[in-house]
């Protein structure tokens, strides 16, 4: 499986909730990520509150580079759930494979 190639997707059902919580995570981070920028952004207005308007951009920083971390980690995940898949096929003890 090729990552980030929705079309070699085959996936059960307790994979599907794993994919959702991966995306959940996904949107978690990019809001969190647009949350402290704004608040940074706000912050840096005043001239008291520019260090925690500083920190709220590191934070948001380390969010947005969450976001692709989190698309990696699903993809990888997806990619070895299929390599797996392929190795079970190729047991001589493994269940028969079944297209439909």
């Amino acid at each position: 499986m090729r990552l980030f190639d929705p079309r070699n997707r085959r996936i059960t059902a307790a994979q599907a909730r794993r994919y959702a919580l991966f995306e959940i995570l996904h949107t978690i981070a990019d809001f969190l990520a647009a949350f402290l920028f704004i608040a940074g952004s706000v912050m840096f207005f005043f001239e008291q509150t520019k260090i925690p308007g500083t920190v709220c951009f590191l934070l948001g920083s380390f969010f947005f580079a969450a976001k692709p971390s989190i698309r990696l980690v699903r993809e990888i995940w997806l990619a070895r759930l299929d390599g797996i898949d392929r190795l079970a096929e190729r047991a001589p003890e493994g269940p028969p494979r079944i297209d439909g």
